[in-house]
């Protein structure tokens, strides 16, 4: 039976103090998110759209997001095969189009680079990778690919 876990954000726009949308070339694109119990989340629209540069954007968060979830799922994968993992990181990025009057994005391209423990399974932490987006909430969410170009290495031993 499927269980149902629920999440609340509240967003202000906070720009509004700067004026009100009278044009599209004028209005502030600022905004809060507040989620009970975290630190606020401070952002506007891309700079393409006259957003501040300065402050992170809804595709940012996407992006961090699919980036998070697949590795927050890997690492649980392999703790439980007991595949000891040092490090991890990910240079990811995504691409969106723009057309008509919208865009979305085609396509997030994930690129994990994972130290494993000196004797650890390379090969099966690797094929962990395709399990962790198979598994990801995020993942399995969106309507475009997300791929992955995970690159593993083993810790020198004794090192």
């Amino acid at each position: 039976m499927a269980r149902e876990h629920h999440y609340a954000a509240h967003l202000t726009w906070t720009g509004a103090t700067q004026g009100p949308t009278k044009d599209y070339a004028s209005y502030s694109r600022e905004y809060v998110v507040r989620i009970e119990g975290k630190p606020d989340l401070i952002g506007s629209s891309d700079p393409l759209f006259r957003g501040d540069a300065k402050r992170h954007n809804p595709e940012d968060w996407l992006l961090a997001a699919l980036s998070a979830c697949h590795m927050l799922t890997f690492l649980a994968l392999c703790a439980r095969k007991t595949i000891s993992v040092l490090s991890y990181e990910d240079a990811a990025s995504g691409t969106m189009v723009l057309e008509g009057g919208g865009g979305r994005f085609t396509e997030v391209v994930l690129r994990p680079k994972v130290v494993l423990a000196a004797g650890a399974n390379a090969e099966a932490a690797e094929a962990l990778h395709e399990e962790a987006h198979r598994h990801c909430f995020i993942a399995a969410s969106v309507n475009f690919p997300v791929r992955h170009e995970a690159e593993t290495k083993l810790a020198a031993k004794g090192g």
